[in-house]
C-alpha cells in the first residue's frame, strides 16, 4: 500500500481564538513560570492567581509574574470563586494531593506530567473527576502540538502499515542539587524524562504484555539511568533509554510495515518529521517551526479552554485512559528495573 500523496492537515485551532478562562496556578516553581510566559504570548487566557505553601513565596511569584492575587495556602486558592480551572504545577510527588484538593473544591484541573506517581493514584483522581463531572487532563504538552495531531491521523489511518517497532531515547544533564536527584521527591529519570517516550510507546502499542529492563543506581539514592524493552501480544517492540548524565539527541523512530517516521530533532518538541515508504521510493515531509523546551505549552491551555467551554470532561489529545495506560506501563518498568518509591516513604 503506497503512502498518501499528501500529509493530513493539523486540526488544531488557533490558540488565540480559544475562549477565555480564569486560571489559578497551584505551585510556584519553574514550570509555572514557563506556562505563564507561553500562554500569555500566544493566547488570551487570564492567569489570575497563584497558590503556594509559603505566603511570601506566593506574593513574590505573583509580583514577578504580574498576577492579581497570591495565596499562601492551596485550599484558599482552589476555594476562590472567580477561578475556572486550576493548573497543578507542583513536583510530581504532590500531584495527587493538589489534584484531589482542586477537584473536591469543584474546579476543573490540568495537571503537569506525570499525572501521578503510579496508576493507582491516577485512577483515584480520574474516578473523582468523573464522579464530579469536572474536566481533568494531564499536561503532557507534546500531544497538544500540531505535529502530533498530524502524526495521530497517520497512525489512525495506518498510513505506514502495522507498527512493528518504536525506538525512543531521552537524556539531559542535571546538576547535583536539582530535585531530580532527591529520592524523597520520586527523583530519577523515569517519571520525569521518561514520561515522554513511554507515553509515545503506549499511544502506539497500549500497555505492554511484557517488560524487560535494566537500571543503574545513583549514589544519591535514585535511579540514574535505565533502558527497557516493551513488547505487545504480537511481539512488536518498543524501546526506551533515559539518562540524567548527559544530553542525547532525544529522538524517536516509528517503523511500520509500509513506512517509517523520523523526527528532525527532539521528538517531543515542535518541529518537522519525515515519513518514508518502506522501500524508500516515497518521502513526505511535515514542516513545523522548531521550538525550544516548553515554548508550546500554550497549545494545552487553549485546548483545555475549548473543551471546558464546550462542556466536555476531557480531551482526545490526551485522554484520561491514555494517561492511565502510560502510568500502568511506568509501573511495569519500575518493577522490572527495581525502582522502589516506598524506600523514600512515598508509596506503600
Amino acid at each position: 500500500m503506497p503512502l498518501p500523496t499528501l500529509l493530513p492537515a493539523s486540526r488544531i485551532a488557533p490558540a488565540n481564538e480559544a475562549p477565555i478562562l480564569r486560571w489559578g496556578l497551584l505551585g510556584s516553581g519553574w514550570i509555572a513560570e514557563r506556562f505563564i510566559e507561553s500562554v500569555r504570548a500566544h493566547t488570551k487566557q487570564d492567569i489570575v492567581a497563584v497558590g503556594s505553601r509559603s505566603k511570601d513565596r506566593a506574593e513574590e511569584f505573583a509580583s514577578r509574574m504580574a498576577l492579581k492575587r497570591a495565596y499562601g495556602d492551596y485550599q484558599e486558592l482552589v476555594a476562590a470563586d472567580d477561578l475556572d480551572v486550576i493548573y497543578v504545577a507542583t513536583p510530581h510527588n504532590m500531584h495527587h494531593e493538589g489534584v484531589t484538593l482542586a477537584l473536591n473544591a469543584g474546579k476543573h484541573v490540568l495537571v503537569e506530567k506525570p499525572i501521578a506517581l503510579n496508576r493507582a493514584q491516577a485512577l483515584e483522581m480520574v474516578e473523582l473527576a468523573r464522579r464530579k463531572r469536572l474536566f481533568f487532563a494531564e499536561a503532557l504538552w507534546m500531544f497538544y502540538l500540531p505535529k502530533f495531531d498530524v502524526l495521530r491521523q497517520l497512525l489512525e489511518t495506518k498510513a505506514i502499515g502495522q507498527i512493528k517497532s518504536v525506538y525512543t531515547e531521552y537524556g539531559e544533564y542535571f546538576k547535583r542539587d536539582h530535585r531530580i536527584f532527591d529520592p524523597k521527591l520520586a527523583g530519577g529519570p523515569l517519571l520525569d524524562l521518561g514520561t515522554y517516550p513511554v507515553s509515545l510507546l503506549t499511544e502506539i502499542f497500549g500497555v505492554p504484555e511484557s517488560v524487560i529492563g535494566l537500571g543503574q543506581a545513583d549514589p544519591s539514592g535514585i535511579n540514574g539511568q535505565l533502558s527497557a524493552i516493551l513488547t505487545d501480544a504480537d511481539g512488536n517492540q518498543g524501546t526506551v533509554s533515559i539518562t540524567l548524565y548527559g544530553f542525547t539527541p532525544t529522538n524517536a523512530v516509528i517503523i511500520g510495515t509500509e513506512g517509517t517516521v523520523r523526527f528532525d530533532g527532539p521528538f517531543l518538541l515542535p518541529g518537522a518529521f519525515v515519513v518514508t515508504s518502506a522501500d524508500g521510493s516515497q518521502i513526505l515531509r511535515y514542516e513545523e517551526p522548531s521550538g525550544g523546551h516548553f515554548e508550546g505549552l500554550y497549545y494545552e491551555a487553549a485546548e483545555v479552554a475549548r473543551r471546558i467551554r464546550a462542556g466536555e470532561l476531557e480531551t482526545p489529545y490526551r485522554s484520561l485512559d491514555s494517561s492511565l495506560k502510560t502510568m500502568a506501563t511506568l509501573d511495569m518498568i519500575r518493577q522490572a528495573v527495581g525502582i522502589d518509591f516506598s524506600v523514600a516513604g512515598l508509596l506503600e
